[in-house]
């Protein structure tokens, strides 16, 4: 049992990095084709993010929402549910840490600042129970009804802002300086970059989701509904409760990532034309994260990287379409995994001797 549980964690952890891996190879062999050395590529990519003390702190500031929108899909996928209405949470939840931010400026910082980032969770965290309560009571697929739920949340904080928000610019009126999350000593630590202590929140949401998956009751219930929510009936557990308390939380934490725009990064929110991006690419971190906390954040990691480093590659004159490939691509091969490890098998059967009837 030992040996089997150590394989499942080997595979668990050597298919994502395969599959990252494969999108980078094929990312370079298409570069090779269009006249480009991959190497000084991802050389000057990796130089410029990590020896860079602006660009590092801008990769971080990238990675905050890319971590918590990551938490969010993976949250919902641990109880066998998928939540593409992240972006629409992130919304809600933006427009909540602006509005209570300008709302409740007189408060000192200390209380401003969270009571923002806790608006944040509840109304990103109701705005998640809709699909889940609709999906546990009336089976109503929640693939649909988040997708709607994105498109009520974009042009209802469009319509909020205007009616009651509006100033010159298409945004929100600033958030005061106590409830902003930048912060002048890592910024002048990074040489001027927007590095806020946003990533102190997303750390903490990494750790909070660990600590409720895996060592409370709760998070085994909500776990065992992802892995079999019949036999979880049969053993008494309430499927239903789990499913919208599972989308609850998932939509909490796509609000804290809102939060974490609004009061770390523009300060204020903008009339969106269209979706951010941050979680649609939160469901790709989620599966190159294997759904797990540290995997989220290390996923998150290499999204941000490869944002940053297009404005290298765009010196070398590669176009960042090609950016845009190379992560497509491996997600393509992450959500292709079981043919990796269909791959794999083959290589290993391939190497043992066959038995004297010529089975392998």
């Amino acid at each position: 049992m030992g040996g089997l549980a150590s394989k499942d964690r080997f595979n668990r952890f050597a298919t994502p990095v395969a599959a990252v891996l494969l999108g980078l190879i094929a990312g370079g062999i298409i570069m090779l084709i269009s006249g480009f050395n991959p190497f000084t590529a991802y050389g000057a990519m990796l130089q410029m993010v990590f020896l860079n003390p602006y660009y590092f702190g801008e990769t971080i500031v990238s990675m905050i929402p890319l971590v918590l929108t990551g938490l969010s899909v993976a949250f919902a996928f641990r109880t066998g549910l998928f939540n593409i209405g992240v972006e629409g949470q992130l919304l809600v939840g933006w427009l909540t840490a602006c509005a209570l931010g300008v709302e409740f400026a007189h408060l000192p910082k200390v209380i401003l600042i969270p009571f923002c980032i806790i608006g944040s969770a509840v109304t990103g965290g109701i705005w998640g129970y809709i699909p889940g309560f609709l999906k546990a009571r009336f089976h109503v697929h929640e693939v649909i009804t988040t997708i709607m739920m994105n498109y009520i949340a974009l042009y209802t904080t469009n319509a909020i802002i205007r009616r009651f928000l509006y100033v010159s610019g298409e945004h929100t009126p600033e958030v005061p300086t106590s409830a902003s999350l930048s912060s002048p000593f890592l910024s002048n630590l990074t040489q001027g970059s927007r590095l806020n202590w946003g990533f102190v929140v997303a750390v903490i949401g990494a750790l909070l989701m660990w600590f409720l998956l895996w060592r409370t009751t709760k998070g085994f219930e909500v776990r065992a509904v992802g892995f079999n929510p019949h036999a979880s009936r049969y053993a008494g557990m309430n499927v239903e409760r789990n499913m919208s308390f599972s989308f609850g939380v998932s939509g909490a934490y796509g609000g804290v990532a809102g939060a974490m725009i609004g009061l770390g990064v523009y300060h204020y929110m903008t009339i969106n034309a269209d979706f951010t991006g941050l979680g649609f690419n939160g469901i790709a971190v989620a599966l190159l994260g294997m759904n797990t906390s540290l995997g989220v954040v290390l996923g998150a990691l290499l999204f941000a990287v490869l944002q940053t480093g297009q404005v290298s590659m765009q010196s070398m004159g590669i176009p960042t379409d090609l950016i845009q490939i190379i992560m497509s691509l491996i997600i393509f091969f992450v959500a292709s995994s079981y043919l990796i490890e269909i791959i794999g098998t083959k290589l290993k059967r391939g190497k043992k001797p066959y038995d004297v009837n010529g089975n392998s």
